[in-house]
């Protein structure tokens, strides 16, 4: 439930969030402008004192005797005529106290009554009748409109039956009103601060309150609240999956298996640092495993569940344990390598090859990953090199000044090419993360920042390989569907089919944005040419240059259309899938609702 309800409660969060600032904003702005503006009261004439009633008045009575539905009368003033105000069953109507004949609000009498409210230096224009206003709402229409032209914008209502002066509008007003909109989310009448949404907001940010509440009690462990010389010691076996014993370690109660290996040293995969989001870190557990917690079952499919394997950054030391991991003694064994070739293969993709020290083993598959080890780093931006081809790519990121990272990480990287198709050398495929957008305040990759500063001649530390993408026994029909740096394991295994002789269909479709951002295209036209059983589809998702046998669109939309949709038998085929979390999620969604079996698709979404 913690996964799932972290979610909720970031997206509600950013919504509840974004109203809060829209009421911090209107609140302040509203306080902040002039009231007396707002008011119309700058130019507004006050009020005379009523003059004494005419002698000569018809008395009120005469009027009524005149017929009709009457309700009520009241005497006024319009301007200078003496006038009843007679109110029946069709509205108020005007009488002329002195006649008792009816009297009519024509637009020059309407002129007049508004100038005599206002005393501005602008010129009345032509007056306009309006059946309703936002700007007059609490006064029942219909409305006589008076536009004065002045710097305020000035405009004066006048009630059509009574030819009283209603309110004075300005510029002033008409921006305090957007304000007054925002601040009671009423965007209709804009009067009604009790409406359904900012009950909906206020009941948003209450339950982002207790959730938030709830979210940091379960992120703590009662033995975190003790100094952990105090906590009993545990013993922590590592084996490998051979069942071959690695090495015992000891940590304190209420530890995590993540927290009590890195404390020796031993460094599991992850990108998130023990978080709890990326997945990485999956261990088995020997003997009788834990409850699987909302993480686990967010990250760990059911079937590795049942079989023991839990993240050790959530697996807490509460007696003595053992634990198998999946890259054995290479998670604390170091490489190292030289960069013998940097290679801009996109604007945001670069090729990194290492001319490891002792060449690489039979475990170095197509699929797998190493671990780079990063070190501590504080570089100019300028230490970033790019082609002249790039620039306008690079100086829209508007990098820091200087890149930081304070402490040592590992970050996981792909083999582009198996080290034995390509003399012993490791290909990598790295993507630059840019961090926050021009004007954000999120730094770039720590990883892919420094990757990108590394040139010929420069020394990489590097663990590994690890991973379980690989290629799948026989020789089934096989369908390889990526995006970004999802190219490198796909392109990884390709080369290995078709340089061992593969001789089955293989089907390659690549999303990207447009085709800059494509890496070796004419790598894999050449392939195609070269392989009559291998097919090359790439698919561009906002480019226009979609001629010479591209297509546009989204990739695991083109596939479903171009191939999936009409193929025979895809109970018969193997998909390995790579790239973006958002394309992978669609694409395994797609072969669900087609019935493709989930042991015939692999894939590897880098745990992002």
């Amino acid at each position: 439930m913690t996964p799932w309800m972290r979610r909720l409660h970031k997206w509600i969060g950013l919504l509840v969030a974004a109203q809060f600032v829209l009421w911090m904003v209107s609140g302040l702005m509203m306080a902040w402008l002039d009231h007396d503006r707002v008011q119309g009261h700058t130019w507004r004439a006050h009020p005379a004192e009523p003059a004494a009633w005419p002698r000569d008045a018809l008395p009120a009575a005469q009027v009524l005797a005149a017929g009709g539905d009457v309700r009520g009368v009241a005497s006024a003033w319009l301007g200078a005529t003496p006038v009843y105000e007679v109110s029946d069953a069709a509205g108020t109507r005007l009488v002329d106290a002195r006649s008792g004949l009816p009297l009519a609000l024509d637009s020059e009498r309407v002129a007049r009554l508004a100038q005599a409210s206002y005393t501005g230096p602008g010129l009345p224009g032509t007056p306009q009748l309006v059946e309703r206003t936002l700007e007059a709402r609490g006064h029942q229409g219909p409305f006589w409109r008076v536009d004065f032209s002045d710097a305020e914008d000035t405009t004066v209502y006048l009630s059509a039956q009574t030819g009283r002066v209603l309110v004075h509008r300005n510029r002033t007003w008409r921006l305090f009103d957007i304000f007054w909109m925002l601040h009671i989310m009423d965007y209709t009448g804009r009067s009604d601060f009790n409406n359904p949404l900012v009950v909906m907001a206020g009941i948003g940010g209450l339950w982002m309150s207790l959730s938030g509440v709830w979210l940091l009690v379960v992120s703590f462990r009662l033995p975190e609240f003790v100094p952990r010389r105090w906590r009993p010691r545990r013993a922590l076996s590592v084996f490998a999956p051979d069942g071959a014993l690695l090495r015992t370690v000891p940590a304190a109660a209420g530890e995590t298996v993540y927290v009590a290996l890195a404390r020796h040293g031993l460094q599991l995969p992850s990108n998130c640092g023990g978080g709890q989001s990326c997945g990485l870190c999956e261990v088995r557990v020997r003997g009788r495993a834990p409850e699987p917690t909302a993480a686990d079952r967010a990250h760990l499919p059911a079937g590795r569940l049942r079989m023991g394997y839990r993240l050790a950054c959530n697996l807490p030391l509460d007696a003595d344990a053992e634990v198998e991991v999946a890259g054995g003694a290479g998670l604390w064994t170091e490489s190292a390598a030289t960069v013998e070739r940097v290679e801009a293969v996109a604007p945001f993709l670069r090729e990194i090859v290492l001319r490891p020290d002792v060449a690489p083993g039979p475990d170095y598959q197509p699929g797998a990953y190493l671990q780079v080890h990063v070190p501590a780093y504080e570089l100019p931006r300028e230490a970033i090199a790019y082609p002249d081809a790039h620039r306008a790519d690079f100086e829209a990121l508007a990098l820091p000044a200087t890149l930081r990272n304070r402490e040592p990480v590992r970050r996981a990287y792909s083999l582009s090419l198996a080290p034995a198709a390509d003399g012993g050398r490791l290909g990598l495929l790295v993507r630059f993360s840019p961090g926050g957008a021009r004007g954000g305040r999120h730094p770039p990759g720590k990883g892919s920042a420094w990757v990108y500063t590394l040139k010929p001649g420069d020394r990489v530390r590097y663990s590994g390989p690890f991973g379980d993408f690989a290629l799948k026994p026989g020789g089934r029909e096989k369908v390889f569907i990526g995006g970004g740096a999802g190219m490198a394991p796909l392109r990884a295994m390709i080369r290995a089919l078709l340089g061992a002789g593969a001789s089955e269909r293989i089907h390659f479709w690549y999303g990207a944005r447009d085709l800059r951002e494509a890496p070796y295209v004419d790598e894999m036209r050449r392939l195609a040419r070269e392989h009559a059983n291998f097919s090359w589809h790439l698919v561009l998702s906002e480019a226009a240059e979609c001629g010479d046998g591209l297509q546009r669109g989204l990739v695991h939309e083109a596939a479903g259309a171009g191939l999936l949709a009409t193929h025979p038998s895809l109970h018969d085929c193997d998909f390995y899938l790579c790239g973006p979390p958002a394309m992978l999620a669609a694409t395994r969604q797609l072969l669900q609702r087609l019935g493709v079996q989930d042991d015939r698709i692999a894939f590897d979404d880098f745990k992002i």
